[in-house]
């Protein structure tokens, strides 16, 4: 009856499992599921459509991601780049900048970086000509302004 904007249900084919500590990069394709420790990258093989992220509450990441779809539940301490949806659960921690095409964002999650919205395919990796200041909202700016 409505249209949902729900990430789709995608086969989970790789797995790293809680105890399980990853160092280097990884590239996935299709669907990944994270509940150890990865310190490295995490990108998608040729920017394959549909491939999707799921950080559990256990997991962490230790460098930057770069996917179509991401559900994150854990930590990421690096810039996080959704060219399709980005989901943050409750108890999502991100420590760097994010950009995203479609944010969905529960109560209790935290960004501690600046948020860019993106409809264009543009990569956080790729070193930007000039940033737009247009896109970037500080906390710190809309106290100062509403201050008396």
């Amino acid at each position: 009856m409505f249209a949902s904007k729900k990430i789709k249900s995608s086969k989970i084919d790789t797995l790293v499992g809680q105890g399980v500590e990853v160092t280097g990069d990884i590239k996935f394709q299709g669907g990944l599921h994270l509940d150890g420790v990865i310190n490295g990258n995490v990108t998608t093989v040729d920017n394959a459509e549909g491939s999707v992220l799921v950080i559990s509450d256990q997991g962490c990441v230790k460098g930057d991601v770069n996917v179509a779809y991401a559900v994150i539940n854990g930590e990421v301490v690096g810039n996080v780049y959704a060219s399709e949806k980005l989901e943050l659960s409750a108890n999502a921690r991100i420590a760097g900048n994010v950009e995203y095409n479609l944010l969905e964002m529960a109560s209790g999650a935290e960004i501690n970086g600046q948020m860019l919205h993106n409809t264009k395919t543009k990569r956080l990796m790729e070193p930007k000509k000039e940033e737009s200041k247009d896109n970037i909202h500080r906390l710190e700016d809309n106290i100062i302004a509403s201050k008396p």
